[in-house]
Parts: C-alpha cells; structure tokens; sequence
C-alpha cells in the first residue's frame, strides 16, 4: 500500500514538471481575469488538457467559480441563478467532468438543471419559470435553440464518458437530442439547408459558446454514427477542409480575455487533427 502511494506520488510530481514546462500552460495560467467570462473560458482551455486539475492554478479556478458562477440549480454565466442558460451551463459542465469533478455538487446541479429544464425538440416547453433564457434570441422559445441543444448533448456524452456510474435517463437525453440534430443533418436549417448558426461550419479550439464543425464530429464519432446518411453533408465538409497533408486548420479563432486558443490558422493543427483522427477513426477519408 505504501509502495503503490509512492507510485502515485512520483507520478503525480512527474505530471507536474511536465505541465510546467507547457508553453500553452503558461498561457493558460497567466490569464488576467477581468470579469466572470473571463474565468469561464480559463477554465474551458485548461479542462482540455489532462491532469491540469492538479495544478494549485486550476484548484484556485475553480473554487472561484464554485462560489461566483455555481448556484444551486446550475451554472449561470452572470452568477445569478434565474440566468441560467442552456450553452454555457453545459460548457462549463463539461469542464468539471473533463477535471475529474462530475461527482461535485456543482457539477450535479448543473446535470439537474439539463434533466429537469432542457428541451430537445420543438414540441415539449420547459418548465424552468425565469426568463434568462430569453434573452438571447430565445435560448428555448418555440424553437429551442440549436447551439443549446448540441452543446447541451456534447456535455452529456462527456459526462457518459467520464463518469463511473451507468445512467440511463443520460443515455435518453443522448438519443433524443442526436436524433434532432440527425434532423438537421447536423448544422443544416429544415427550411432551405442552409447553416444554422455562425461558426458552425468552422473549426474551432477549444470550445467557446458557439456550436462549431469541432463540436459536431464529437458528437459524432463518441455516439458512434458514422454510418448514420444523415451526417454526409459533414463528412462532405470535412473532406473539403482536409489539407494536402491529411489534417485540418483551425477556421475561428473566438476573441474574448481568457479564451486562449490552441493553435493558429496558418498550418494544420496538431489538437484538431488528432482529435478528428481519434473521434473518427484514420480510415474514414
């Protein structure tokens, strides 16, 4: 037992010293925070890489954002519950199970949230009572809003991925919310095809709060639909993103404090392309 604590200890040392010498940590870790967003997107960028949740930066992160952006009932992007909305409690949902901390009561207060409150279709209306949710354009008016809902089904699959526990009315929520997008062929309107929302054809890392081509083959490849005919319009973009030498650039760059980009869009990224290669699988272009 002592032997095995020791492991883990020079393990942990190991993780450390190679975080410490990440220029991208650096970055990340030398972030000026002005305001609650700015929090926010740090806490995004460093979720993406492992371990990072043993940095004393992230711990302290995150216990700011446990006491100023947490409620009760989930994430809310201004700190005030009845401000909640369906993008941003996801986003920052899925940092905390990619840090190893879905079991936190924040974290499950988030998943309450999208058990209780988020819509998956055009049909059912929720049931949450304040009008946060309105104020962008109708986060979940007659026509519940396509960025929520993806980025809502993203958070869900990582929680899946991430957590111990088997659940079932997750696994629901997954289906539901793949197959209206499956609707949608992913990103396109049902009226004329065209794209949904701005940024979604884009490459993008990390996350910010638009829904992008990035979020999208996630979704894909982790629910296992690549032979599902409704994605081939996104297997179409993505062969006509594909660069010369078999990877892909990065499209958007997100420009707020604390977002703090991965790659530049001059040369294929190295993040993107190996993500797309392990969600997809090598042989699928």
């Amino acid at each position: 037992m002592q032997e095995s604590k020791s492991l883990q200890e020079v393990d942990k040392t190991e993780t450390l010293n190679l975080l410490g010498d990440s220029k991208l940590i650096k970055k990340l870790t030398h972030v000026e925070h002005k305001n609650l967003l700015t929090h926010i997107w740090n806490l995004i960028g460093l979720a993406e890489i492992p371990n990072t949740i043993d940095l004393p930066y992230t711990q302290n992160l995150v216990s700011y954002i446990n006491k100023h952006i947490a409620t009760e009932e989930g994430f809310s992007y201004t700190g005030i519950a009845a401000e909640i909305v369906p993008c941003y409690n996801a986003l920052i949902f899925e940092a905390y199970c990619r840090l190893g901390l879905g079991h936190t009561d924040e974290a499950q207060a988030a998943l309450n949230w999208i058990k209780q409150y988020q819509v998956f279709d055009r049909v059912t209306k929720t049931t949450w009572p304040y009008e946060g949710i309105c104020k962008h354009g109708g986060c979940m008016k007659n026509v519940p809003c396509f960025i929520g809902i993806g980025k809502t089904v993203r958070a869900l699959i990582t929680y899946r991925d991430f957590s111990q526990n088997e659940d079932t009315e997750v696994n629901q929520l997954i289906q539901i919310g793949l197959d209206y997008m499956m609707q949608h062929h992913m990103f396109q309107r049902l009226s004329n095809q065209k794209p949904i929302s701005p940024h979604i054809t884009d490459i993008m890392f990390p996350q910010s709060y638009v829904l992008s081509l990035t979020d999208i083959v996630y979704i894909i490849g982790k629910t296992n639909s690549l032979n599902r005919p409704e994605i081939l319009p996104v297997l179409d973009l993505l062969k006509d993103k594909q660069t010369s030498t078999g990877g892909w650039k990065i499209d958007y760059i997100y420009s707020y404090q604390g977002y703090v980009p991965f790659d530049n869009r001059r040369k294929d990224s190295e993040w993107i392309t190996s993500l797309f290669l392990s969600w997809l699988g090598t042989d699928v272009f």
